[in-house]
């Protein structure tokens, strides 16, 4: 299927590893325009190097979207390079403090939320006048199922912000429609990357893995980085025209894990 995403310019925030680089990979390999971002340039150089391979091009910019100047500066990167902005991918998260409520901290709660919630905010606000009325204008934000469901391996603050971005989906998308941008979300399951977490875990401790895998995937594995680059690359597509302000699981109808075990945390 052509996804008629040629010659488009994409900014995907975090696109030096896992999801944001596949994501990357996934638009390159539609023939699109990249600007990417990532805070180390190693990472950000490799992760270039490799893109450039496919892309139409590809500008690479070390850039911390937590940052109000550097955010900036990203989308000015776009800007300048290509006169516009078709698609945002909003791919920065994580989470601070410790997964119980008495472990956490304000810090720790405000720097989540920054890292998921307010950059996002940030990103759309800074981006949108120069996506307005483009052709095919499209915000993906990167959710999670722990946005619905709590997680064991998550931590409060973390499911809170994540919680927003699924809340907010359909009223950025009523917004932003008076400039033609579309807005959706993508929530992912666990996802297997070499060397993330879940990676660590099966190294470290199989059987436990081996367990968490037989009770909670009934699809029997974790999913891929590709897979979920798969569907924000549909979404940001023409193909997708009629679909906004939605959230999209992509978790291969995972399930809370029942037992208390170890978890990679």
């Amino acid at each position: 299927m052509d996804l008629k995403l040629s010659g488009a310019v994409a900014l995907i925030t975090g696109a030096s590893r896992g999801i944001g680089l596949a994501t990357a990979k996934a638009f390159a390999e539609e023939g699109c325009h990249l600007v990417i971002s990532a805070r180390t340039q190693s990472d950000l150089d490799a992760s270039a190097a490799v893109l450039r391979e496919t892309a139409a091009s590809v500008t690479a910019v070390l850039a911390d979207v937590t940052v109000p100047g550097q955010a900036q500066a990203l989308v000015d990167a776009a800007v300048s390079a290509h006169g516009g902005i078709d698609v945002l991918i909003n791919n920065v998260g994580g989470s601070a403090g410790g997964r119980r409520i008495l472990d956490s901290t304000d810090e720790d709660w405000h720097r989540t939320l920054e890292v998921n919630l307010v950059q996002t905010v940030r990103m759309m606000r800074l981006a949108a006048p120069h996506m307005a009325e483009r052709k095919n204008a499209s915000v993906v934000n990167i959710s999670s199922i722990s946005g619905w469901t709590p997680q064991l391996a998550s931590t409060g603050q973390y499911g809170a912000a994540k919680a927003a971005l699924i809340f907010d989906a359909e009223l950025w998308a009523l917004d932003l429609w008076s400039r033609r941008i579309r807005v959706n979300t993508v929530s992912p399951g666990s996802i297997l990357v070499p060397g993330n977490g879940w990676d660590r875990y099966r190294t470290n401790e199989p059987a436990g893995y081996d367990d968490y895998v037989l009770n909670g995937f009934p699809m029997g594995r974790l999913g891929t980085a590709e897979e979920v680059a798969d569907v924000i690359v549909f979404l940001s597509s023409p193909r997708a025209h009629w679909i906004n302000g939605r959230n999209i699981p992509v978790d291969g109808l995972e399930q809370p894990y029942p037992a208390p075990g170890r978890r990679p945390y």
